[in-house]
C-alpha cells in the first residue's frame, strides 16, 4: 500500500512537471530575461492576487472587507494588486510600442488592447462596487460617461447587483479567454526577436530562476503598500444624512421632483436612461405611505384640485418659502399644501422612513438609482464627496478616496478633456466618449495605420530597450 501511494504521489508530481513545462518559454531572446520583458508574467501573478483576494471578499461580505481589520487588509491588498495591473499593463504597452512588437505579432497586439480597454472598466467597477461615498460617486460619474455614450439602458453603474455580474463575472472571464489566448500565442510563436538588423542579440535559455524573484519581489510590494495604505472607507451618504444636515435643500428637492424640473426629471444625455416619472417616485408613492402612517389630510390632493394660476401661486410661495430658510416643523401645518407635502416628506426623510420606502419601489435593493439621483438632484452627493477632495463628477471618476488615493492618473487626458468641455453648451458625454471611442480604435488598430505605426521606429524609441551595434 505504502509503495502504491508513493506511485501515485510520483505520478501527479511528473503531470505536474510536465504541466509546467508545456507553459514554459524554454527560449528568449537575450535582452528578454530583464523585467520589462517580463511584464506579461507578472500581470498573470496580479491577476491571479486579484482573482483570489475578491473571491475571499465575495465569501464573507461587504461588512467584513469594509469594517474589520482583516477584511481591510484583504480589500486593499486586492486594491493595490488592482492597481499593479493596470499600472503594469501601461507599462507592457509602452514597452512593445516602444519595440514596435506589433509589427510581427498584430493579433498580439489587438489581443493585448482588448484586455487594457477590459481591465479599465473592470477597475472602474470595481471602484464602483465598493460599497462607500466613494462608491456612490463613481457610480454616478460613471453613469454620466454610460449614458453619454448612448449605453446606459444595459450599463448602470447605480445598480450594485449588475455591476457585480460585470466585475466578478462577465469581464474577467473575458480576460482569461484573451489572456489564454494572448498567451498561447506567445508560447507558439516565441517571444518577439528585434525587427532591426542592427539590434544584436542571441537566444538564451529562460531564467526562470530570476523570474520566481521578482514575482516574489512584486507580491512583496503590494503587501507593503496594502499594510501602509489601507483602502480608505467613508460610508455611503444617506438621504437622511441629507435632510437632516440639509432640510431646505432636500424640500426643495421634492418641489422640483413633484413638478418635474430636477436634473432626473430633465435628464437628456444623448439618450433618456431615467424614464420614470419622478412624481410618482419621490413624492406620490412615499406620501402615501406617509399618510397611512399618520392620518393627515391629502395635501397633494388639495393642490392637484386648485386651478392653474392657484397652482403656480401655491409652488411660487412654496418655493420662496423653504429658499428662505422655512422650519419643516411649521412647513407641516402651512396652510400652502405644497409647503406641508414637502415638509412631510423632509420629515420623513429625516426619521430615516423615506429611504427605505423608496427602496422598496425597485425590484432590486441593490439597484440605488432612485436615492443615488436624489441625492444628486438635491446637490447633497457632490457637496458631500467635495469634502474629500473628488471634486467635480469629472474628476471623480475612479477615484478610490481622497488623497493620497488619487489612483486615477491613467484617466488624466479624459478628465482634462471633460473639463476643459464643461462650458461649451452643445458638447456632452456623447462628444468625450467617441474621441476616447476612437482613440482606443487608433490603438488597436495601431498595426494596420500607414504612418501611425511607424511612429516609434522614427522617434528612436527603440533605443529605451535596446542596444544598436556601433
Amino acid at each position: 500500500m505504502v509503495n502504491k501511494a508513493a506511485a501515485e504521489n510520483n505520478s501527479i508530481k511528473k503531470d505536474i512537471k510536465s504541466i509546467i513545462r508545456f507553459i514554459y518559454i524554454k527560449n528568449v531572446p537575450s535582452y528578454a530575461n530583464s523585467f520589462f520583458f517580463l511584464i506579461g508574467v507578472y500581470l498573470l501573478e496580479i491577476f491571479g492576487i486579484i482573482g483570489i483576494t475578491g473571491m475571499i471578499m465575495l465569501v464573507f461580505g461587504p461588512y467584513w472587507w469594509d469594517l474589520t481589520p482583516l477584511g481591510t487588509f484583504v480589500r486593499s491588498i486586492h486594491m493595490w494588486a488592482a492597481e499593479a495591473f493596470v499600472t503594469l499593463m501601461f507599462l507592457h504597452l509602452f514597452v512593445n510600442f516602444s519595440t514596435s512588437a506589433f509589427k510581427k505579432k498584430k493579433l498580439m497586439w489587438m489581443i493585448g488592447s482588448m484586455m487594457l480597454f477590459l481591465a479599465l472598466f473592470e477597475f472602474a467597477f470595481g471602484v464602483g462596487f465598493g460599497g462607500s461615498l466613494f462608491a456612490q460617486a463613481n457610480q454616478q460619474a460613471g453613469a454620466d460617461l454610460w449614458n453619454g455614450m448612448g449605453l446606459g439602458y444595459w450599463i448602470n453603474p447605480m445598480n450594485s447587483g449588475a455591476v457585480m455580474g460585470w466585475h466578478v463575472a462577465i469581464i474577467p472571464m473575458l480576460l482569461i479567454l484573451l489572456m489564454g489566448t494572448h498567451y498561447l500565442i506567445a508560447r507558439k510563436k516565441g517571444l518577439n526577436t528585434p525587427y532591426r538588423k542592427d539590434v544584436p542579440y542571441t537566444m538564451v535559455a529562460a531564467d526562470h530562476g530570476a523570474m520566481y524573484k521578482t514575482m516574489l519581489y512584486v507580491l512583496i510590494v503590494i503587501m507593503v503598500f496594502a499594510i501602509l495604505f489601507r483602502a480608505p472607507y467613508v460610508p455611503p451618504l444617506t438621504i437622511s444624512q441629507a435632510a437632516q444636515s440639509q432640510p431646505g435643500a432636500i424640500a426643495l428637492t421634492f418641489l422640483a421632483e413633484f413638478n418635474y424640473s430636477s436634473q432626473t426629471a430633465t435628464y437628456m444625455d444623448t439618450i433618456d436612461p431615467y424614464n420614470f416619472n419622478t412624481r410618482s417616485v419621490y413624492v406620490t408613492i412615499p406620501y402615501d405611505k406617509y399618510l397611512n402612517l399618520t392620518h393627515s389630510v391629502n395635501a397633494e390632493e388639495s393642490f392637484l384640485s386648485e386651478n392653474s394660476t392657484q397652482q403656480n401661486l401655491t409652488m411660487s410661495q412654496a418655493a420662496s418659502y423653504f429658499t428662505n430658510n422655512g422650519t419643516i416643523s411649521n412647513g407641516m401645518n402651512s396652510t400652502n399644501p405644497l409647503i406641508r407635502l414637502a415638509s412631510s416628506l423632509t420629515y420623513m426623510a429625516q426619521s430615516g422612513v423615506y429611504e427605505p420606502v423608496l427602496q422598496s419601489e425597485v425590484a432590486s435593493g441593490a439597484n440605488t438609482t432612485y436615492a443615488t439621483r436624489f441625492l444628486d438632484d438635491a446637490g447633497a452627493l457632490w457637496g458631500t464627496a467635495d469634502k474629500y477632495g473628488l471634486g467635480t463628477a469629472q474628476y471623480g471618476m475612479l477615484e478610490v478616496g481622497p488623497s493620497p488615493w488619487y489612483l486615477q492618473y491613467w484617466l488624466l487626458p479624459y478628465n482634462l478633456m471633460e473639463n476643459a468641455t464643461a462650458g461649451i453648451p452643445w458638447w456632452s458625454d456623447l462628444e468625450n466618449g467617441l474621441i476616447a471611442t476612437f482613440g482606443f480604435a487608433l490603438l488597436l488598430f495601431l498595426p494596420y495605420i500607414p504612418g501611425l505605426r511607424d511612429i516609434p521606429d522614427k522617434l528612436g524609441m527603440y533605443k529605451i530597450f535596446w542596444k544598436t551595434k556601433k
